[in-house]
């Protein structure tokens, strides 16, 4: 089956999806649906309700706390940021952006969902929803003229189904005849996916069914572990919607397979992290490429946007990595880039210009990990990228060779999660292309996810320490 899927503005709801199936038009009778929207960290948010309820949800929307979406990890308030007490916790509303519910194959009872964005009462945008922070962004650059084409490669790692009742991560047991468990690196197994297929099919299906457009399926560096390219679309909100759909139902399933799957970023001390990484180029009103000049080297435009990037990399640290966990893959010989550089065909960067034709002349953005939050990642490079553009900055000169070795000065990016919260907090960069008020409830979300971590005693603190001080 066939799906497809285009974009369309309805007045006061934003960007939403026309899907073209006719499975996807109708909702059964008997089916619940789930209505979620997506909060700072990424976290799915909102409610369960009755199949009788979808034509009202379609023309009403449903009623949320506005500080939902500001929860930190945990699903708690957080009192500092402004949305609680000082406004009464007074609702937004959360409209979907589907024209149809979507199916939930792998659930064990029929099931649909619905992707919602939430808006103010009145209808005007809610600048804490990480939706409308990227459809600002979009919409800035269609002021300019100008359309990103973007795609995601999201990596994450299949696991034994009793991770999750341990909390510690075990490789998965190869079905399907090959009968032994995955414990060392096979970068490109075909093998490894051969042992696996019956998942990977169904993923497949699915994304399919759901209107997901996954293309390679590429087993990577660390025991079970695997990366699902999803194809170029020209619609960011449309590709962050579809990088959202592709996480959940990797994790549904996973179950339904017996194992369980992370896009945890760094589950393993000793082995590969997830990653994160985007690939975007622009296209003007009349359909081309603004970063092809016909050559290898790519436009002025295309160096103005590596120069934002470059200048934003630091400050925008917290949405590429934004927890505890997400520092572990900045250290060295981590293959994740710890400063800000770029060069061609050089996958040892933060930026990468990968090689080919000129009608497909692109930057790779190579710094986010598998835990980030999609719209929130869209939009801090896109912003990085409209910056450079607008002021037209140029970067220095391309690296060759080893980016590991080299990097200092301003352009070190923070390896520390407190000091990424500093650096995004105070940028005044980012209140511009994001939002003043974005950047005030994220940072006081991630600040009191560091309070809540810093009061636990770790394991390692009493297995060092306890009866021998």
């Amino acid at each position: 089956m066939l799906i497809t899927a285009e974009l369309y503005l309805l007045p006061g709801n934003g960007w939403v999806w026309k899907i073209s199936s006719e499975s996807l038009m109708t909702s059964n009778k008997d089916k619940e649906f789930d209505l979620f929207i997506t909060d700072l960290n990424g976290n799915l948010r909102g409610k369960r309700l009755p199949a009788n309820a979808v034509a009202k949800v379609f023309e009403e929307g449903v009623k949320l706390p506005r500080s939902v979406l500001g929860f930190d990890f945990w699903g708690d308030d957080v009192l500092d940021n402004g949305l609680v007490f000082e406004t009464g916790d007074m609702d937004g509303i959360c409209m979907p952006v589907t024209d149809a519910a979507i199916p939930v194959p792998w659930a064990e009872e029929p099931r649909d969902q619905i992707m919602a964005m939430m808006s103010n009462p009145d209808g005007t945008p809610f600048g804490c929803d990480p939706r409308q922070v990227l459809a600002g962004v979009v919409k800035r650059f269609k002021g300019m003229g100008l359309t990103p084409v973007v795609a995601t490669e999201l990596e994450f790692y299949l696991m034994d189904s009793e991770s999750e009742e341990t909390q510690r991560p075990k490789p998965p047991v190869l079905s399907e005849g090959h009968g032994r468990r995955l414990s060392e690196t096979d970068c490109y197994s075909i093998d490894e996916m051969d042992g696996l297929s019956a998942f990977f099919s169904e993923v497949r299906e699915v994304c399919e069914i759901q209107g997901v457009p996954a293309d390679t399926i590429i087993s990577e560096l660390g025991p079970g572990q695997f990366e699902i390219n999803l194809m170029h679309i020209d619609d960011p909100l449309m590709a962050a919607d579809q990088a959202i759909l592709f996480k959940r139902l990797v994790k549904g399933i996973a179950r339904k397979h017996g194992h369980s799957s992370t896009f945890m970023a760094k589950p393993y001390a000793d082995k590969s992290g997830n990653g994160f990484h985007v690939h975007f180029s622009l296209l003007d009103e009349a359909g081309n490429n603004v970063f092809d000049n016909g050559g290898e080297e790519g436009t002025d435009v295309l160096k103005n946007a590596v120069a934002g990037l470059m200048h934003m990399m630091p400050d925008s640290m917290l949405t590429f990595a934004p927890h505890l966990n997400s520092y572990r893959r900045f250290m060295a010989g981590a293959h994740a880039p710890t400063f800000a550089s770029w060069g061609y065909e050089n996958r040892t960067v933060a930026i990468r210009i990968p090689e080919s034709p000129g009608v497909a002349r692109r930057i790779e953005h190579r710094v986010s990990g598998a835990d980030a939050n999609p719209y929130l990642v869209l939009a801090s490079i896109l912003a990085g990228a409209l910056y450079g553009i607008e002021n037209k900055l140029m970067p220095p000169a391309p690296i060759e060779g080893d980016a590991y070795a080299e990097g200092d000065g301003e352009l070190v990016l923070p390896t520390k999660w407190d000091q990424a919260t500093d650096l995004f907090s105070g940028s005044d960069v980012l209140k511009e292309y994001l939002g003043e008020e974005f950047v005030r409830v994220f940072s006081a979300a991630k600040r009191q996810e560091q309070r809540k971590i810093s009061e636990q005693i770790s394991d390692i603190e009493y297995e060092s320490y306890l009866g021998l001080l």
